[in-house]
């Protein structure tokens, strides 16, 4: 019964990673989406490529730390705490580092 629930907090930690790493993203990727100024620079590949990306890697990053936590400390609270820790670096990762394509604007 114990494995059981640790199973499904795993679940239940890669599908809020999963969910929180989309809602970080979202604002970011608007741009991209929308296209600026007079949808100029539209770009919807970030809906197909990188939003599948973000998804899985906030879903696989977390669940991969409660994982490796459970195996090495052998407490699942402690695991947790190893989980919510390694998805709040993964999304100061993200918000650090991945920025949308913005084309250069044209002065001549």
């Amino acid at each position: 019964m114990r494995e059981e629930r640790q199973g499904c907090a795993g679940i239940l930690l890669a599908a809020v990673g999963a969910v929180v790493a989309v809602l970080v993203w979202a604002p970011r990727a608007r741009v991209s989406i929308h296209g600026g100024f007079e949808g100029m620079h539209r770009d919807l590949s970030v809906l197909y490529v990188d939003l599948p990306l973000i998804a899985a890697g906030g879903a696989l990053v977390p669940l991969a730390a409660w994982l490796l936590g459970l195996r090495t400390l052998r407490r699942p609270w402690l695991a947790a705490v190893l989980a919510a820790g390694a998805l709040g670096l993964g999304i100061w990762g993200l918000l650090s580092w991945w920025t949308p394509y913005e084309r250069p604007e044209f002065t001549g």
